[in-house]
């Protein structure tokens, strides 16, 4: 019984792990990094789409207000078709906030004209969740980043996109609709901050 029990918890730990990985090393002279705390990145690399209140705070981007109903954005100045992106983002436990990818209207992003891998603890439906790539890809289980610093790691290459949140696959998906576009970090609601923004073409 004793080895019985043993062997399981081998194939259950085999079965936990098998989404799990190291995070990505950007180590590497490929990559790009788009924001790096400062302001001089920030008006280099993004512009700005919406009324939020963005503004550099120990090392990050902040928003925490608005005064539209609708989600204000940093958009990049660049477009991107075949790339990796890492993202480390802190959001409140109330946030809507998002990283948008391919987005084939940069002066109106939405979560139909690009790819967006949602931050939004407070949606109970897995398409909705943070992980998910919103409208096409569920997550399960559905991970809470509210309240602490996370890491997206997404690799966009072809018709596929994976994302991966703190070292655990959340998404493998395969999509045809949107082929190249800027990137763009959303900010919707609660209070969110973004830092060490890296991206490496493919």
């Amino acid at each position: 019984m004793t080895r019985l029990l043993l062997a399981l918890l081998v194939v259950a730990t085999a079965l936990v792990g098998c989404n799990a990985r190291p995070p990505i090393q950007a180590e590497s002279s490929n990559w790009i990094t788009l924001f790096d705390g400062t302001e001089e990145s920030l008006t280099k690399n993004w512009n700005r789409v919406g009324d939020a209140n963005w503004r550099i705070y120990r090392g990050a981007v902040v928003a925490d207000a608005k005064k539209a109903k609708e989600s204000s954005f940093l958009v990049s100045k660049n477009a991107y078709k075949d790339f990796q992106l890492i993202v480390e983002f802190w959001a409140s436990h109330d946030a809507n906030s998002g990283i948008y990818m391919r987005c084939a209207n940069p002066k109106m992003p939405t979560d139909k004209t690009c790819y967006e891998a949602n931050i939004f603890d407070q949606r109970p439906d897995p398409l909705y969740g943070t992980g998910a790539i919103v409208h096409l890809a569920p997550v399960h289980p559905m991970p809470k980043a509210g309240g602490k610093w996370n890491t997206y790691e997404i690799t966009v290459r072809g018709d596929r996109i994976t994302v991966w949140l703190n070292g655990n696959m959340t998404v493998d998906l395969v999509n045809k609709q949107l082929a190249s576009g800027p990137i763009a970090l959303q900010y919707g609601s609660g209070a969110v901050r973004f830092r060490n923004v890296q991206v490496r073409q493919l």
